[in-house]
Formats: C-alpha cells, structure tokens, sequence
C-alpha cells in the first residue's frame, strides 16, 4: 500500500486534539480510565510520527517533506500548510516523546483529570503544529493557542502563587507574540504579492532595512519563549509553581519553540538581516551563560535553581546560531534536543523529590540520599548530563558549538576568544552549582524530621521507567553523535552556505541610503570579507 501520499502531519497535529474533545463524554470516577485513554493516545501518536520518520523521512533531503497543502483562505492565500525538514523534525519527534512521557508522569493528578488530560493533548497538537505548519499567519495562530493550555495548567495546578506565575506567563507570552503578527503581516503584503507561505516570503527579495526591522521584531518575541536575558523572568516564577508533567513541558519543548523559531524565521528568512545580529546573538548568548548560571548558584529554591540552569544551557544555542559554521549550527540544534531531555528529566525528578520531602528549599533537606538511593543515581546521573559530562549528549553539543564557533571565519580571532573564555566560565560554574545541589539535597547535614518521614520512600517503578527512556537518548547520543545529527546535517549545511553568502554580501555592498540608514553591528567581531567557502567535514 503506497502510503506516500498520507497527512502524516495533520493526522498527528488533530489526532491528539480530536482525541482531547472525547475526554468529557468517557465514563470515569477516580481519573483512572482517563490517564489510561490520554496515555494510548499520546503513544499511538508518537508511533505514528516513529512511523513516517522511518518510512517516508530521507535524511539527505534538506527541503521540505511530507508537505500538504489545503486552500483555507484564498482571497490572502492562506492555507493549512505543514511540512518537515531537518530543522523540524528532530523537533517534532521530541514533542511526540516528551508529551507521552509527560502524560505518564501525571498519573498522581486527582484534581480535574478530565480537564488536565485534555490540556495535555490540546498541547500535544499545538506543539507539533509550531514545528510543522509553514504558514506564518497559521503560525501565529498555533503560537497563540499553545499558550492556553499552559496558562491553565499553571493557574489551576500549580503551587501557591500559581496565579501569578500564570499571569506572568501571558503576559511575557502573548505580547511577544504581538510583534510575530506585525511582522508577519509586514512580510506577507509587501510587494506586489500578498501571500504567507514562508517559501514564497523567503524568495521575496526585501530590502535590507525592512529586514533589520523584521529581525528585530522576531527577535523580541523569540527572546521571550526561549528565553534571552532581560525577556527571561516569567521562566523562574512559571517553573516554581508547575507541577512535575508541565514542567517536562516546559523544559522539554516550550523553550525550543523559540530556537526553532529564531533559526527558521531570523536565520533563513532574513540572512541579510542575520549578517548584522548574529554577533549580538552571540553576545547574549554569553550573557545568558553567566548571569544564568551565577543566578542559579545562589537559589535557594530547588525548582528555581534548575530554571535558571535551563537559561543558561540555552545560552550555546544562541552562540550556535551566530557562528556562521555549519558545525555551530548542528550544535545549536542537538543542544535543544539534548537539553529537551536532560531538562524533563531533571524537572520530573524535583517533582518526585518534592512529593516525598515536600519542601523545595535546600536549607531543608539534606541526608535523604540513604532512604532514596534510586532517585539519588537517577538525579545524580542527570545532573551529570546537565554539566555535559563526555559520553552524555549535553557534552557532544556544547563542544560543537564551542569548536564550530573557534573555527568561524567569520569572526576576528580577538572577539572569538573573548566569547569562548566567557562561556568557558559559565562551564565551569554549572558542574559547582548541581554538584553542591546534590549534596545538599542527598547528603549534608541530616534533617532528622524530614528523614524520619513515612513518606519519604524510594522512587517507584513508574518513575524510574520515565527517567530511563529519557537516559537513553541522552547516553545514546553522547556515544553516537551521528544517530541525531544525521537527521539535519543536509539542512543545516544548505542554511549555513545561505547565510554565509548573505554576511559576504553586506560586507561588501556599497553604503547606499538605505543601508546607511541601519546601525552597523558588524564592528561587534565579523570580518565577512574574509568569508572562504564553508568546509564540511564528515561528523
């Protein structure tokens, strides 16, 4: 049976979605049919996605695949669009694992099942939507509704000041994605042309003024969802208040949102635009590493402390993306995927921390590690992937980006040196600040009220299950590279000579008026005019 022609992609955006509208009519009293029915339909799905990975995926094609295409709006030529390529689907493929194990890890919500599980799902196709549609207006709308269900989650589940953390999180959230609209429509009606396919939108040949605005006004909003320094505050507040399963979530997918977005969006779409930011990028990127990590250090707050740590892992992306090199890109895309799941492994063990000590603050714990040994390996072990301990795949991805933005031609060796010894240091300060949160957590001195605690048992089998298909990958990639980077390697070598041809293209034009009317960023570090075509070397 030719199979080829199937909505993949459709059938696992609205499949778990369709699913999600049944919950309120399935008979259930105490929450246990729903779970069970929640956790079917996220395994079907991610089979589902497994399935047209392995049979309809070519890894040497960097263009779309599995495209559809639906006429929706015909007057603005706006469509149901959705399509793959190497950017998306590792992505894709990570919300699908992520979001079932996460439905897992809610199995103690007594609260409103119903309502949860459905949240849950809704997600479940919104998140993979984010990665799929290639629409901008349909974009924009999936943006939005995604950010619903995490509102509520938030507000309803969360801990004592659930309601502020929520408001927060809309607050940050949606206005940043105000200034996704205004550029979208901005883009879609320039010219002679109104359309918001974003292929068409890449071969429109924007001035370099509109792009630098464009830019900008995508970059504010990605800022927020990935986060960058100073948009980042509604991440710390939002983490300490979710419960376990949103936390996954949030770690797990939620900020790769904004990479993907910042790469597809800023990087593909406005390269001429790129020439001029991505040395900004890098510097935020640093920024982001040190002030994250310093931050974490001194939290007291267990879940904040790992918030803050998200942060500053996100801080190589940003570099990643800004190198120029296409080995600095391929590490910018495995850190978001090894950090979707070292980070839901981390969060979901503080949740499972939190339900037996029932405190978060570290100066109450200490000296638990003799009656939870499991959670103790299973935590220490994580950690250790958070520090990108060599054989984990935090490692492999901090060192590409480390060695892919050293070798940048594009940068002067001066700037290059000063951007790797400031991140070195935030390397530095993260195996400081897990390790002593392991020991104040695990060992230190003895809380004989906590420890004496009926409560306080070892992690069951469910728990461990969860955290061991989450270790899999991140050893399995620490090992082999290749299992991962071999998904996007095509795509992310076509978006590297791209943007390498825009950066030797505005080095070298001549100041016009418009272009004089832009502010130079290009002093920050990049010396374009020495650009040599790009060396891909067999990963």
């Amino acid at each position: 049976m030719d199979l080829t022609h199937f909505p993949w992609l459709s059938t696992s955006i609205l499949f778990p979605i369709a699913a999600a509208l049944l919950l309120p009519i399935i008979p259930d009293k105490d929450g246990r049919t729903v779970r069970w029915y929640a956790l079917v339909v996220g395994l079907l799905d991610f089979a589902l996605l497994v399935y047209a990975f392995y049979t309809q995926y070519d890894f040497s094609n960097p263009g779309l695949q599995l495209v559809e295409s639906y006429s929706w709006v015909p007057q603005l030529d706006l469509k149901w669009s959705v399509g793959a390529d190497g950017l998306s689907m590792p992505l894709i493929l990570l919300t699908g694992f992520i979001t079932t194990l996460a439905t897992l890890a809610a199995w103690p919500v007594t609260l409103k099942p119903k309502l949860f599980y459905f949240l849950l799902l809704a997600m479940y196709g919104g998140q993979i939507a984010v990665f799929a549609v290639q629409d901008m207006l349909l974009f924009f709308l999936v943006w939005e509704l995604e950010l619903i269900p995490v509102y509520l989650l938030l507000a309803i589940w969360g801990g004592k000041k659930r309601l502020y953390a929520a408001t927060k999180f809309i607050l940050y959230t949606a206005g940043g994605s105000l200034f996704i609209l205004v550029a979208a429509l901005a883009m879609a009606f320039y010219g002679d042309t109104v359309t918001f396919d974003m292929r068409a939108l890449m071969d429109k040949h924007l001035p370099v003024n509109l792009q630098f605005w464009l830019y900008a006004a995508f970059l504010i909003a990605y800022a927020v969802k990935l986060p960058i320094f100073p948009l980042h505050t509604w991440l710390p507040d939002a983490h300490g208040e979710a419960t376990a399963p949103v936390h996954m979530l949030l770690a797990g997918i939620l900020l790769k949102m904004g990479g993907y977005a910042l790469i597809r969006m800023n990087a593909e779409m406005l390269p001429d635009a790129h020439a001029y930011f991505a040395p900004i990028l890098v510097v935020l990127g640093v920024v982001n590493i040190i002030y994250a990590a310093l931050t974490s250090f001194a939290q007291r707050n267990l879940k904040r402390k790992i918030a803050y740590s998200s942060i500053s892992h996100m801080g190589f992306v940003l570099i990643g993306i800004g190198s120029f090199t296409d080995l600095g890109l391929s590490g910018a895309v495995l850190q978001m995927v090894s950090h979707g799941l070292i980070g839901a492994s981390l969060f979901f063990l503080v949740g499972a921390t939190y339900d037996r000590t029932h405190t978060l603050i570290l100066d109450e714990m200490g000296g638990v590690g003799k009656q939870m040994p499991k959670i103790f390996s299973m935590f220490t072990t994580c950690s250790l992937a958070s520090l990108a301990l060599p054989g984990m795949s935090g490692f492999v991805a901090e060192l590409m980006v480390f060695v892919g933005f050293s070798t940048s031609d594009a940068y002067s060796s001066t700037f290059k040196v000063i951007i790797v010894f400031l991140a070195a240091i935030g390397v530095i300060l993260t195996p400081i600040y897990l390790l002593s949160m392991l020991r104040e957590i695990f060992f230190g001195p003895e809380n004989k009220e906590l420890t004496s605690h009926e409560a306080l048992i070892d992690a069951e089998p469910r728990e461990v299950f969860i955290v061991a298909c989450l270790l899999i990958p991140i050893i399995g990639i620490g090992f082999y590279p290749k299992l991962l980077t071999q998904v996007y390697d095509a795509k992310t070598q076509q978006l590297t000579a791209r943007l390498r041809d825009s950066v030797f293209t505005v080095a070298q034009r001549p100041q016009s008026t418009t272009a004089s009317t832009l502010p130079s960023f290009l002093p920050l570090g990049i010396k374009a005019q020495s650009l040599q075509a790009p060396t891909l070397g067999d990963r």
